[in-house]
């Protein structure tokens, strides 16, 4: 039974609906212990994924996948490693006519004890749980791999100055950052890897999220928003790749049509695997044997966690991205959504007031759960030759009339979006968001599937540009509709943040405001479907409606470290002993 069925409109009293919600409510840790079943294996859990445009080398685009979530800097004597018996997958769809990954990077790793005689990790210029790992490459499917790197140097973690820099005590080396530079390997094929500690680049204030929604976007100075990640350490797989590797027929960025080039789209998702059984020995050792079982996956953030229930996370992770149109029913009616409409839960969650989602756009169409959305408008003259004609995609983006987010969040999540009317900023279409506008994101890969999606063609943005921001795409869409510099027309130009989630993720990108902002129907304001309080005598789209969602946070903003200028990006591991690091804020 469906919720709305549960409690009609006229029994909606804040207290009661807030009891009910409190075990509902979706969790926003990222891949963050997102699921029963992981949340019990660490070692193999995605914690986040990344994919971006190399800031300081744009023919390459880095892929970051994060695993073992909330590690203590100072947790030792056994510290936080990659599992040995594990497979670390990275997986790239460049394709359309194939059913399953064009490109797999497979990552797996060995531990050696180097001194058996001491309960420290290292003593004397020694190293136990000493890391190592091979990265293997496949490009027919999976079917076959082939070894591009083999004995990659993991570092130790950065337990502190006694064991790294100390000697002969410790390691003897002149910083942390020495041992990040040294485990930097290039494989054969031309990728540059990197696997290590590092600092959890993911913010949130995960105490406010799990606290049924309650978000501390102002904060103050007795509760202000708290980065839950915030001097946690995560391991990283990062590789940095030659467009021209990842490209479906090896072009490099210079041979794109233009910067939203259909050609130059990727999807990237994660993975880790494991062996079905696991025997425990006599002897205190363990095997593990059978057939390898995916055990834990991401594409896009927040999936699993604010999208998914509870009932279907350990299904989903266990799935790939390639059988995932089993769950689009829970794209087409999110259950965030009921939280920012008063006629649900909306009055229940108070910290979400700020986001309201259309129920009048252009006084006609609802996109509230269950709503008809832009149904009525399927297989009419007014969507011939849009994404909504029935000969393109409108089975898709229109299935019926109760499936109003199939035509943003569903694409956002499942296909990416293409640079079609009425996907294009509302800019230039003279008031009718079915019309042609300013283009500004294309990175439409349509496998039906959750992954990350990048458009390799467009620029990076530079870290020091005055408008870059963390709002990627959401800020990309407000120059191209308000500032003279992008507004005055409608032909594809560049647009600061155009490569920000969710084109991509770049280590920077807010994703938790950037996802609760595009539930609350930003996306459809930028095309044209503006919010509620706007009328067709109003003299701008900006709405306080508008705003009020534009100038929404989920609290906590930007990492708690900076990070690095230069591969791998990721800021070095805080450290166990003094939780201190050169470069912090």
């Amino acid at each position: 039974m469906k919720k709305s069925q549960l409690f009609p409109r006229n029994v909606r009293k804040a207290a009661f609906l807030l009891c009910m919600m409190t075990a509902g409510l979706p969790a926003f840790a990222s891949s963050h212990r997102e699921a029963p079943l992981i949340s019990s294996d660490p070692q193999a859990d995605n914690t986040d994924l990344y994919a971006f445009r190399s800031p300081d080398d744009p023919g390459t685009v880095t892929i970051i996948a994060n695993y073992i979530p909330f590690q203590l800097p100072e947790g030792g004597p056994n510290y936080y490693t990659f599992g040995a018996n594990i497979r670390y997958e990275i997986h790239i769809k460049n394709k359309t006519t194939t059913t399953g990954d064009d490109i797999t990077y497979r990552f797996t790793f060995n531990q050696t004890n180097e001194d058996n005689t001491t309960f420290f990790n290292i003593r004397l210029g020694q190293q136990n749980l000493k890391t190592n790992y091979t990265c293997e490459k496949s490009t027919d499917g999976g079917n076959t791999f082939t070894t591009i790197l083999s004995n990659g140097v993991v570092p130790p973690p950065n337990i502190g100055p006694r064991s790294i820099i100390s000697t002969p005590v410790g390691l003897g080396v002149a910083s942390y950052g020495t041992l990040v530079q040294n485990a930097i390997g290039t494989a054969s094929t031309g990728e540059t890897l990197f696997c290590g500690p590092a600092d959890d680049p993911f913010f949130v204030d995960l105490a406010g999220a799990f606290d049924a929604g309650n978000f501390r976007p102002e904060g103050n100075t007795v509760n202000a928003p708290k980065d839950g990640l915030a001097r946690y350490n995560v391991n990283t797989i990062a590789i940095k790749v030659p467009i021209s590797l990842l490209q479906k027929d090896g072009k490099d960025a210079g041979q794109a049509a233009n910067i939203l080039d259909p050609d130059f789209v990727i999807g990237v998702w994660a993975s880790a695997s494991r062996m079905q059984i696991k025997t425990l020995n006599a002897d205190g050792t363990a095997t593990a044997s059978g057939d390898w079982v995916q055990v834990s996956r991401l594409g896009m953030p927040l999936t699993n966690e604010a999208v998914i229930p509870v009932g279907t996370k350990d299904k989903w992770n266990a799935t790939t991205p390639y059988n995932d149109v089993q769950f689009a029913a829970f794209f087409k009616n999110p259950e965030l959504a009921l939280y920012m409409d008063d006629s649900q839960f909306g009055g229940a969650v108070p910290a979400l007031g700020a986001l309201r989602i259309q129920k009048s756009a252009l006084q006609t169409y609802d996109f509230r759960n269950g709503k008809p959305g832009l149904f009525a408008l399927r297989n009419t003259a007014a969507v011939s030759g849009t994404a909504f004609d029935e000969t393109l995609f409108g089975p898709v983006l229109l299935p019926d009339n109760a499936s109003p987010r199939a035509v943003d969040i569903l694409p956002i999540f499942y296909t990416g979006v293409p640079n079609l009317a009425p996907y294009q900023l509302a800019t230039g279409k003279a008031g009718n968001p079915l019309a042609a506008g300013k283009p500004f994101i294309n990175n439409f890969l349509p496998t039906l599937g959750d992954m990350l999606r990048l458009n390799m063609a467009v620029p990076p943005t530079p870290r020091n540009d005055p408008n870059f921001s963390s709002l990627g795409i959401v800020k990309a869409a407000v120059l191209g509709l308000t500032d003279a510099a992008y507004n005055t027309n409608a032909t594809l130009q560049f647009i600061p943040n155009m490569d920000g989630f969710p084109n991509g993720r770049r280590l920077e990108d807010d994703v938790t405001t950037i996802e609760l902002q595009a539930v609350s129907g930003v996306a459809l304001a930028a095309i044209g479907l503006w919010y509620d309080d706007y009328t067709p005598s109003s003299t701008s789209p900006v709405t306080p409606q508008l705003l009020n969602v534009l100038g929404f946070t989920a609290g906590v903003t930007h990492n708690d470290t900076t990070f690095k200028a230069a591969f791998p990006y990721v800021q070095e591991p805080w450290r166990g002993y003094d939780y201190t690091l050169q470069a912090r804020f």
